[in-house]
């Protein structure tokens, strides 16, 4: 694969967004992918192309459905709704993909159909017109043999649900135009998706690692029943291999993809024999799982993680896939808990070693490490690090959690900055959010639940937070954030510590932690009211009442220096913006810092839930105390250990508890 930018969005675009997508194919996945399309760009002509009408007609029938629920739960609006179903059409005639300037292929897995039917397209659209297959399995090479123009194809691998699962693998196959797949993987990224790219191998990267994880939990039904084999994987998934076999109608799927491998890989990959006689597998659901045999549980055990470490390490050695790609894959494709590279650094190289050797012992041919499982940890998890100019960009990508930050992402980041920031050839560091949606929605919870009822931990796990926070403080060279959407609680504690703020127009910053019985304890009541005393009371407002607010108003505010149109000139003002910041940079100014009186008591949010009368209080006598300290540092302290007392209040368990539970907290009843 050709090295390029790991954030798609730092590129600017080479071409324009579709305006004619065509879909070929009206069973199951065809339909979903278009609702995606439909919904992410809005005015997109959607035409669906299949051989038979009934098909196209419950095709059509399944997209209206699908926008009335998602009115009916108070997903999408009445007139959303609206633009997405117009300008939708089905058709039996490929005349129908005239004027198209995508083509994506969603029909049956066979390598002739898909010729003859690219042959087709070829015929009837523009020579600029892109055109990708959604096959599973089937490289691209193959795939596109016989076509006039392979360079503007490739495949576009979709995960069911494809309306709502962000994953798709994008294959840069050799032919394929490298400006192709940029463009696709911007487009992706720009729409909510998460695209992945892999080599052009056999079921490319994560069908690898499904396929053979559903093939090897077949092949130990001799030791074993599907519910309690299922069962065991509940430690790794959230659903069992044969109860997403059964969701998926998947055991057709197995034997094709795994007849591909074996006969392109060896024979150990030939599937078992039991899926052409099964049609649904007898299992338990992933809330019910049975009381499984201590011994039966290891050897499945084993045998399960086995299979999944030797498909990863394999993936690695021949370059199917990043490691970053193949952990976030696993997770947000597959519905893994837990990336496969993370499992193996959990167990350990002595014990990951172990499971290998015996798994290879059992399943002579299956592949095995090339090196010392060490080296395979060897790389950022959930952030991305580019180069533009002389500037480091480094991009928080967990976009399953809206970029939120949790411990090894905050880490992660200090590690790249600790990198860098001795090297005189990096200027400085721009921080963005992956994607359009989430500069960074917050912090995760974490072990925060833990320490509930214990200030004096609750207050050192708020200082233990700020490790990176506190680092930004001190430094030198400048950090700019680039806030490429929404920045929520801890993320908007990140942004501030920055030495600079550019934001989209349609970004907005938040601190909702009050909703949550809680205080924001590493800096949000210390930091704003010295960087930007005239907005003291807007301030005021945000911590107490959660109110919401607009990069626009930041901006005439002095807290966002620059605004933007998108995230490619985003960016570009955030690099110059730690040029102009080059030896002077702003220091958050110690002593005291005069605030304007609160005013009238606050007894609920913006969005007009009641609020803790307790936790509105603290907020209130913490930044007091914060804005009277002598120094940032005390400042700082006066936060933690207003966060560690709001930890010992019932409101923190009611609020927590609810988040957990998922319902509105009852702050009535606590105070």
């Amino acid at each position: 694969m050709n090295p390029r930018i790991a954030n798609p969005l730092l590129r600017a675009p080479t071409r324009a967004m579709p305006r004619h997508v065509a879909v070929i194919g009206a069973g199951s996945i065809g339909p979903d992918i278009g609702y995606y399309l439909k919904s992410a760009l809005p005015g997109l002509k959607l035409t669906l192309i299949d051989i038979a009408q009934p098909a196209l007609d419950a095709a059509l029938a399944r997209l209206r459905g699908y926008a009335e629920k998602a009115v009916a739960r108070g997903k999408m609006k009445p007139a959303e709704a609206e633009a997405v179903l117009r300008d939708l059409h089905g058709s039996t005639d490929y005349d129908a993909l005239a004027g198209c300037d995508w083509v994506i292929e969603a029909a049956t897995e066979n390598l002739a159909l898909k010729r003859r039917i690219f042959a087709d397209v070829e015929a009837r659209v523009a020579a600029d017109a892109m055109i990708t297959s959604n096959t599973s399995s089937l490289p691209a090479a193959r795939i596109f043999a016989e076509m006039h123009r392979p360079q503007r194809a490739t495949v576009t691998h979709f995960f069911a649900p494809a309306w709502r699962n962000p994953a798709v693998e994008v294959i840069d196959w050799p032919q394929a135009d490298s400006e192709l797949i940029d463009h696709l993987r911007l487009l992706f990224c720009a729409t909510g998706k998460l695209p992945l790219v892999t080599a052009d191998a056999p079921c490319f990267m994560l069908d690898r690692i499904f396929d053979n994880w559903c093939n090897e939990a077949a092949i130990l039904l001799g030791r074993a029943t599907a519910g309690e084999i299922d069962s065991v994987a509940g430690d790794y998934v959230h659903a069992g291999p044969f109860f997403v076999l059964n969701l998926a109608h998947g055991n057709p799927i197995i034997v094709e993809t795994n007849t591909l491998q074996a006969d392109e890989e060896g024979e150990h990959y030939r599937p078992a024999t039991i899926f052409r006689s099964v049609e649904r597998w007898v299992t338990v659901a992933p809330n019910r799982p049975l009381t499984v045999a201590a011994d039966t549980a290891e050897a499945v055990r084993e045998r399960l993680l086995g299979v999944l470490f030797s498909q990863s390490v394999d993936i690695l050695d021949r370059d199917i896939g990043s490691a970053a790609d193949l952990d976030i894959g696993c997770r947000v494709a597959l519905g893994f808990k837990r990336g496969p590279l993370e499992l193996m650094r959990e167990l350990g190289e002595t014990a990951s070693a172990r499971v290998l050797e015996r798994f290879r012992r059992e399943r002579p041919g299956m592949p095995g490490p090339a090196r010392a499982l060490g080296e395979y940890q060897r790389f950022e998890r959930h952030v991305l690090v580019d180069d533009v100019d002389d500037v480091k960009v480094i991009t928080l990508r967990r976009p399953e959690a809206l970029n939120a930050l949790h411990d090894e992402m905050t880490d992660e980041i200090l590690a790249v900055i600790r990198r860098f920031e001795g090297d005189a050839r990096v200027a400085g560091f721009v921080i963005v959010g992956y994607g359009t949606r989430a500069f960074c929605a917050g912090a995760d919870i974490g072990r925060f639940p833990s320490m509930l009822g214990d200030a004096r931990a609750s207050e050192q796990y708020a200082r233990d937070c700020s490790r990176l926070l506190v680092h930004l403080d001190a430094m030198d060279k400048p950090v700019v954030a680039a806030l490429n959407g929404m920045a929520l609680g801890g993320g908007f504690e990140l942004a501030m510590r920055c030495h600079a703020l550019v934001a989209v127009r349609d970004a907005w910053m938040q601190l909702p932690e009050i909703t949550l019985g809680i205080v924001p304890g590493i800096g949000a009541m210390v930091v704003p009211y010295r960087r930007w005393p005239q907005a003291a009371a807007v301030f005021h407002d945000m911590l107490r009442r959660a109110e919401r607010l607009r990069a626009a108003r930041a901006h005439e505010l002095g807290i966002v220096d620059e605004l933007a149109d998108d995230v490619p000139a985003l960016v570009a003002r955030a690099v110059a913006r730690v040029h102009a910041l080059a030896g002077r940079r702003p220091r958050i100014p110690d002593g005291p810092v005069a605030i304007p009186p609160f005013g009238e008591g606050v007894t609920t949010a913006a969005n007009g839930m009641k609020l803790s009368a307790i936790a509105v209080g603290l907020i209130e006598n913490a930044v007091r105390e914060a804005a009277a300290a002598p120094t940032l540092e005390a400042a700082l302290e006066a936060g933690y250990r207003a966060f560690g007392a709001s930890a010992c209040t019932a409101a923190a368990r009611e609020g927590i508890g609810a988040f957990h539970e998922r319902r509105s907290p009852d702050f009535g009843k606590t105070g």
